[in-house]
């Protein structure tokens, strides 16, 4: 059973990256198609805040997702995240990362919401699921965030990495 991300202590420089899922996380997994066919997402302006509070202290974040929208580029561009959208199997694309970085997956924090955030889930020290995650989602996180996905999920998860830096 995941236990409440504010209930598990962490220690400064226990984790050396922050990998988000972007629908469902960075959004609240609603999506607005317009007449013309295009699509829209709502996004937190303080999850967007809390990146860049992250990005300023020198925490590393990646975002992962299987969506192919252009929005997805477009956030992260905004946000100055670096990304990659539209892989369907996220495993392979974070096995690539962890091996340019040289990094150990035991090392990382990976939020995520849906079964196909499971096997990134198996693959990192700390997986998180949103509040509202789908409920397999939930089972198989480490932690659960207290808000919801795109209503500061991102921010808490923030918050919390900063903390653990003081």
């Amino acid at each position: 059973m995941p236990i409440p991300l504010s209930e598990r202590p962490m220690k400064p420089g226990e984790f050396s990256l922050l990998v988000l899922d972007f629908d469902g996380v960075m959004t609240d997994n609603t999506v607005i198609v317009h007449q013309d066919g295009t699509e829209s997402v709502t996004c937190n302006r303080s999850d967007g805040w809390g990146l860049g509070l992250l990005r300023d202290a020198g925490f590393p974040v990646f975002v992962l997702s299987s969506e192919t929208n252009p929005v997805v580029a477009a956030r992260c561009n905004k946000l100055k995240i670096p990304c990659a959208h539209g892989h369907k199997d996220k495993l392979p694309t974070l096995d690539a990362l962890l091996t340019e970085r040289k990094l150990d997956g035991a090392r990382v924090i990976y939020v995520g919401n849906d079964v196909n955030d499971l096997p990134c889930f198996a693959r990192v020290g700390v997986s998180i699921a949103v509040r509202d995650a789908h409920p397999k989602a939930l089972a198989g996180a480490r932690l659960i965030t207290s808000l919801p996905g795109g209503r500061g999920a991102v921010r808490e998860v923030c918050d919390w990495i900063l903390d653990s830096m003081k």
